[in-house]
């Protein structure tokens, strides 16, 4: 394999490829496209809503100049709002707020899709040996490399049409309408540059994601600190994320900085076919644990096993959620309920922000953030599950004395086990935060709000683990779906005409704001209690499933 692929790297076509390469290509980013197009429509779902509600929301919830001028002076120059949305620019108009408000946060939807599509696209046709298929068929590398990003490209672009049709039926301009969901959409391919690299460098589809991610999540910071920190946004010209921002949509349009996110993917892409085109398929360069020095800890038992595979992912996850969770605390002091009335704070929490205008009630607000976090952790780990099963490894372990159940209930037990570990994390180092910035929150409410995240957490995980059971193979997506589909619901249903009843369908709406509120035992237990159900559930239809490859 790896002379025919050294030799198909270097050139050494069949001859036929000349002729039907364009028509191979065209399969090959079809197939593609019907492969990735639950998750491509699921994103362009979410970004034509976002954009959509949000500008129809403003304008309900601010009817007045004068309300919008509260609003722009509470929120103008709020550090603690900035880490989530950026850097506002004549927000008291419904164009300057919807640049503000959705292009921040889809800037990140886009960076995170960007990330997984290229991953998917490259990495994963690797692991599953499709590739060497393709390979086989007489399609070159060059081809098969340009279908998949090619394919990627197309999905991106689909977002960025679901975007500008959400604006636009909104009612905002068109054009500017446009060159925001371009602003936005113009961090997918630099993420999808770094995915493409990470799958070159990394030796696993999953190793791919987490050394793309943590790229990701250091360009994300480096917008954050931009944005918070005196004297230091200049910051904003080394990530996309601060690119987006600049671009500037409806507060003085800057189009040449398109230059960078352009001059970005390509030096990115070009890296990464230069690595393709000189490894071998299905390697990485960076050296596997196939390959390292025998190592015999922690193999003493199926769940030791796993905490073994899962603790650089557990430390990637905490690291990074503490990070975030020092700087929200370091800036809670700065939130602020100047000039907000209590009819304007009522209609800022219809905008889906949460009462944000005390220390105490900003932390509360954040800690939202970090149960999605924890919760995305618990999908995670059944992922590595589903990943194990796929692999053939999950065969090797049942062939000795463990039985499937057994092995199942270790999963799910180190996987709540790493979310409290994290949750706490996060607890700490808010604290830590919040009296290095002088506010004043105890430790015990901290901790309080730690636990907050739990139930919520057992929810998902309870109903990963029952889709892990009844339909392995679209497990990831259904449990990614229901989390970013809870998580978004409660966002922006609360700007819906609808009855209370269906905005309160998302877990997220039964939890109090610890600690600004109080915890809501009733629906904490309520959660926890279906959660632990469902995974009862998938021990059993587990136990009389077979075992399914890729």
């Amino acid at each position: 394999m790896a002379t025919d692929s050294a030799a198909l790297a270097a050139g050494h076509r069949p001859r036929r490829e000349a002729g039907g390469g364009i028509a191979r290509g065209r399969a090959l980013v079809a197939r593609a496209l019907r492969d990735a197009r639950v998750r491509t429509l699921s994103f362009a779902y979410l970004f034509a809503l976002f954009a959509y509600i949000q500008p129809v929301g403003f304008r309900s919830g601010f009817p007045t100049l004068s309300d919008r001028a509260a609003f722009a002076r509470s929120f103008g120059d709020n550090k603690a709002v900035r880490i989530f949305y950026g850097e506002p620019h004549n927000i008291i108009d419904v164009t300057g707020y919807t640049a503000w408000r959705v292009g921040g946060t889809l800037a990140i939807f886009a960076g995170v899709f960007g990330l997984f599509a290229a991953v998917r696209a490259l990495r994963t046709e690797e692991d599953t040996g499709r590739m060497e298929l393709v390979l086989a068929g007489g399609v070159g590398r060059g081809t098969s490399f340009a279908a998949a990003l090619t394919a990627v490209a197309v999905t991106v672009v689909v977002l960025w049409v679901a975007e500008f049709a959400g604006f636009a039926v909104a009612g905002l301009p068109l054009g500017g309408s446009a060159y925001l969901a371009l602003a936005t959409a113009s961090v997918a391919p630099v993420c999808a540059g770094v995915g493409a690299l990470a799958s070159q460098l990394a030796p696993s589809r999953r190793v791919a994601l987490e050394l793309g991610g943590a790229v990701v999540g250091v360009l994300f910071v480096l917008r954050v600190i931009a944005d918070t920190a005196n004297g230091l946004g200049w910051l904003r010209w080394t990530t996309p994320f601060g690119w987006a921002e600049e671009l500037r949509p409806f507060a003085g349009a800057r189009p040449l900085v398109l230059v960078l996110p352009i001059l970005a993917t390509v030096l990115l892409l070009a890296a990464a076919w230069r690595l393709a085109a000189t490894r071998d398929i299905g390697t990485g360069l960076l050296a596997s644990r196939d390959s390292a020095d025998p190592r015999l800890g922690l193999l003493s038992s199926p769940v030791a096993q796993t905490l073994r595979s899962e603790r650089a992912s557990l430390l990637i996850w905490a690291a990074s959620a503490g990070a975030f969770a020092y700087i929200l605390g370091l800036l809670a002091k700065s939130s602020s309920s100047a000039g907000i009335s209590k009819s304007l704070n009522r209609a800022i929490g219809k905008l889906g922000s949460g009462t944000i205008t005390t220390p105490v009630g900003y932390v509360g607000f954040a800690f939202i953030f970090f149960i999605l976090v924890v919760s995305l952790f618990a999908c995670a780990q059944i992922g590595a599950a589903r990943h194990e099963e796929a692999e053939g490894r999950l065969e090797t372990v049942l062939a000795l004395a463990v039985g499937r159940r057994h092995w199942l209930t270790g999963r799910l037990l180190l996987a709540l086990a790493g979310a409290a570990v994290i949750s706490l994390v996060c607890g700490l180092l808010t604290w830590l935060g919040v009296q290095s910035g002088g506010a004043a929150i105890s430790l015990p409410k901290l901790l309080e709000a730690s636990a907050n995240c739990l139930p919520v957490t057992i929810f998902f995980l309870g109903l990963a683990a029952l889709a892990f059971a009844v339909v392995p193979r679209a497990s990831a997506g259904i449990a990614y779906g229901l989390v970013a589909l809870a998580f978004l619901w409660d966002l922006v249903g609360s700007l819906l005409d609808v009855p209370s009843w269906v905005v309160k369908l998302t877990p997220f709406a039964h939890v109090g704001l610890v600690p600004a509120q109080a915890f809501e035992t009733t629906d904490a237990m309520v959660m926890a209690l279906i959660g632990v159900s469902a995974a009862l559930l998938a021990l059993w239809a587990f136990g009389r499933r077979d075992l399914i490859g890729h």
